[in-house]
């Protein structure tokens, strides 16, 4: 299941989602999304996790929850459409 993290720390980096996320099951990626021209987090990522059930106990316990100081939006994915 791929999950979409907001509100992130800008200074939060995809080692600091693993970690968050691990303690749930197996994470197989996390990535912070980036600012081609400053090279600075925009402030949200994802999270890909291949068990569904560990993936929803996962958003559970995670969304509006702090992290680094913000409270984290955590959910599903879109699936990305492509034009």
């Amino acid at each position: 299941m791929n999950i979409f993290v907001s509100s992130l720390n800008f200074k939060a980096k995809k080692e600091d989602l693993f970690d968050l996320f691990a303690p749930f099951g197996e994470v197989t990626s996390a990535r912070i999304i980036i600012n081609r021209n400053t090279h600075r987090s925009k402030g949200y990522g994802f999270v890909e996790m291949p068990n569904d059930e560990e993936a929803q106990a996962a958003i559970q316990a995670l969304n509006g929850s702090e992290h680094f100081e913000r409270t984290i939006n955590v959910a599903v994915a879109n699936e990305r459409v492509n034009d």
